[in-house]
């Protein structure tokens, strides 16, 4: 049996001694992200990737390891554990097959089996087996006692069989066998019960469907299991041609493994009739419900990895950058709720203006906007994507051509959550006297600055960037969520003098309190000198600061190295670099020509090698780099602002909103997302969506089709195609991916509350 360090290194093709290593730092408290950047010596060069696959991987296994355990001192304490059964129950690398091995000596209610094994009647059921030859009932008769219930023949037979159909249904190399068969080979029909037509409509593209269980899509599976839920769709799981056959190809597999066949012998016909019931009764109960959860918790993983590359896509977003910016929350009626913040997102000002109808003070909130952009030194003006949002974003670029002295640009952004965030605890606390409307403009302004230092303080139910979350399995959920939340924050560093108490929760190795702990101590003592005041800081010790310090920036403190990646632990590398090149630690920042031409195994010791002396060189040339991309936004066609105004074959830029596995949806600025089909990404044949684009990229598209009743837009990126011909594309596409689209552009890709409460966890961690 391979150990569990044996199977990870196989698994993910690397060296044992790596995955021990990984596993030793994992046990002692260390995360993920400061094991991949500040332990590549420890580990031999694990990324982040590699170590998620090991810890999850490291989880399940240990889970067997202690359920493989519990089965052997169940199976030893009943006298029945042989040295070939304890081999197979350490050879059992799934918990699937862990199970079928502990099947028949698992405790369990008292079965029609045991009752005839109680009455005497195992030695007829074997008897009958091992001798084929034996006339049933002329054998049953020797076992009649009415002491023990067994009156007449057909009692004994019918407690034979049940005695030989459990052993059957117990069989775990049998059970393993016909598993794989009807996964490679099953069917999943689904029909609509009757009565339910007009109820279950938005399922009708499953009310007569079939499709192989091995090969139907994550969404498509989590539809039917849906509709399934719902009362509206029945589900069955069958062999091809089964209806054909004279018996069926499942009970043909179970009789040759037990060397059952009609030769014309007396038992034959008893024994196939056996094999049958077994089959019906016992054994296609179980694996009918195994493999369907199987399939079930095979989408719900695609489903739930779908969310969180749509979410880290969305956490990693451009920043515009520190710069004051004006956040308008567009009104129709309740009128434009208006917010300017600092370069650090402090609050400065905030109103209320009445540009739209009925009130039309256009000139008016014109002015108004200029004055407060004059007054506070506005450069960014961040307008929340909902309601009169066009007509806000007209203002905007009115205002810019009024007054170019300003220096303004606009830019349209996601107001997803923003409302939630306003009616939150923390927002309350942040902003205690200030209305719930403009604490949301300023929400919307902070998003633009830095998306991912306000997106981890917003309620996750109000981030549409899933699909078909719906009754996926929660605890996986936040577990993934959370890994997510955690890598994208660390990847891109934290200023502790400016981060809030949620983003500072998300660096490695600080929990919640210890987060509040941060912004009390600067609260009270003012901003952060340098990492080593971090100690200072009550509840966070050594441990914590070890994790934490590496991801942690002071931009203007005392050591510049301090608003770098460069762990305070590998300070002593770039003294040496300082000392052997008789630089001080501020004309080598920066100076890139001279950096380059070092040598990392120049500056090596027993605990810094060459990765990480690389590391902090790269390091060295630009601290505390971002590593996401440059800012840009779409620029929203004039005179394109509702969906009437679309027109075939125009051609627009837009915003990529959300990816799924049928295609992506692009917002072009008329309030409903278009949806660019998996076929109209390019011109090559495309696998995965997520290959050609992501949440928040810009992209060009062209109108395909527009359905203004139905609020639905066919969109295509392949800019040279006729769109005729896309449209037949689309619509003859396989069963229940229309359907899927339309639910999509319809909900607008909206999340549950059960999906809402997971990934609240997820932040919360």
């Amino acid at each position: 049996m391979l150990s569990i360090s044996q199977r990870i290194a196989e698994e993910l093709s690397v060296k044992e001694s790596q995955v021990i290593s990984a596993i030793g730092l994992l046990d002692e408290g260390s995360t993920v992200p400061f094991i991949s950047r500040y332990r590549k010596e420890v580990t031999g060069g694990l990324d982040d990737t590699q170590l998620r696959n090991l810890e999850d991987r490291l989880r399940y296994l240990r889970e067997l390891s202690e359920r493989r355990e519990t089965i052997l001192k169940s199976i030893d304490e009943q006298g029945k554990l042989t040295e070939e059964l304890k081999k197979s129950i350490l050879d059992a690398d799934t918990k699937n097959r862990l199970e079928d091995l502990y099947l028949p000596y698992k405790p369990k209610r008292r079965t029609k089996a045991q009752i005839a094994r109680e009455s005497g009647l195992e030695p007829l059921a074997l008897s009958i087996f091992e001798n084929h030859n034996l006339d049933p009932e002329v054998e049953a008769e020797k076992y009649l006692d009415k002491d023990k219930n067994v009156e007449d023949v057909k009692t004994a037979l019918d407690g034979a069989r049940q005695i030989l159909m459990e052993n059957f249904s117990e069989d775990a190399d049998l059970l393993q066998k016909l598993r794989e068969i009807l996964w490679a080979q099953g069917i999943v029909e689904s029909c609509v019960v009757s009565g339910k037509e007009n109820e279950g409509e938005k399922f009708a593209d499953y009310f007569d469907y079939k499709e192989a269980i091995s090969k139907i899509p994550s969404h498509r599976a989590l539809a039917l299991f849906r509709g399934r839920n719902e009362a509206v769709l029945q589900l069955s799981l069958k062999m091809p041609d089964e209806e054909t056959m004279d018996s069926h190809p499942c009970e043909q597999i179970i009789a040759q493994h037990f060397k059952i066949s009609n030769n014309g012998a007396k038992a034959d016909k008893w024994l196939i009739d056996t094999v049958r019931w077994a089959w019906k009764i016992k054994i296609f109960t179980h694996i009918d419900v195994e493999l369907k959860m199987k399939l079930k918790e095979a989408a719900e993983e695609e489903a739930i990895k779908v969310f969180a590359s749509n979410l880290k896509d969305l956490l990693l977003a451009a920043p515009a950058g520190s710069k004051a910016t004006m956040g308008l929350d567009p009104g129709l009626r309740t009128g434009v709720k208006v917010a300017v913040v600092d370069a650090t997102g402090k609050m400065l000002d905030y109103a209320t203006i009445y540009p739209h109808a009925p009130k039309n003070k256009w000139d008016e909130s014109i002015a108004a906007l200029a004055v407060l952009a004059k007054k506070h030194d506005v450069k960014l003006i961040s307008i929340g994507n909902g309601t009169a949002s066009r007509e806000t974003d007209k203002l905007a670029r009115e205002l810019i051509a009024r007054y170019p002295e300003l220096g303004l640009n606009s830019i349209v952004v996601s107001e997803a959550g923003a409302s939630v965030y306003s009616a939150s605890e923390f927002a309350a606390n942040e902003f205690p006297d200030l209305d719930v409307s403009i604490r949301g403009a300023v929400s919307i302004a902070r998003r633009l600055q830095d998306p991912l230092a306000e997106l981890v303080k917003i309620e996750p139910k109000a981030i549409g960037v899933g699909q078909y979350q719906h009754d996926v399995s929660q605890t996986r959920l936040a577990q993934m969520l959370s890994t997510v939340v955690e890598d994208c924050v660390n990847a891109v560093g934290v200023d502790i003098n400016m981060a809030s108490v949620p983003l500072l929760t998300q660096v490695s190795g600080l929990s919640t309190s210890m987060a509040e702990n941060i912004v009390n101590y600067r609260n009270l003592n003012g901003a952060f000198g340098n990492r080593k005041d971090l100690l200072a800081v009550p509840r966070l010790g050594p441990k914590a600061y070890e994790q934490s310090a590496g991801f942690l920036r002071i931009m203007n403190g005392d050591n510049p190295l301090d608003k770098s990646s460069v762990h305070p632990e590998a300070y002593p590398v770039v003294e040496k670099i300082m000392n052997k090149n008789s630089r001080d630690i501020k004309s080598i920042i920066g100076d890139v020509s001279f950096l380059k031409k070092l040598k990392a195994h120049d500056y090596t010791d027993e605990k810094f090698g060459v990765p990480t002396v690389t590391d902090i060189l790269k390091e060295l040339e630009k601290p505390g780099r971002d590593p996401r991309p440059e800012f840009k936004t779409a620029e929203f066609k004039e005179g394109v602002e509702e969906i009437k105004d679309l027109k075939q074959d125009m051609v627009l830029e837009g915003v990529v909103t959300n990816v799924t596995n049928f295609g992506a949806f692009v917002d072009i600025g008329v309030h409903q997302d278009g949806l660019v089909h998996i076929s109209a990404l390019s011109t090559g044949y495309v696998k995965d969506p997520r290959d050609v684009v992501k949440t928040g990229d810009v992209v060009k598209v062209k109108v395909v089709e527009v359905d203004v009743v139905r609020r639905r837009i066919a969109l295509t990126m392949r800019l040279d195609d006729d769109t005729r011909n896309q449209v037949a594309d689309i619509k003859k596409d396989h069963p229940g991916k229309k359907r899927q689209i339309k639910q999509k552009q319809n909900e607008h890709v909206a999340i549950n509350s059960a999906m809402a409460d997971a990934l609240a966890q997820a932040f919360k961690r």
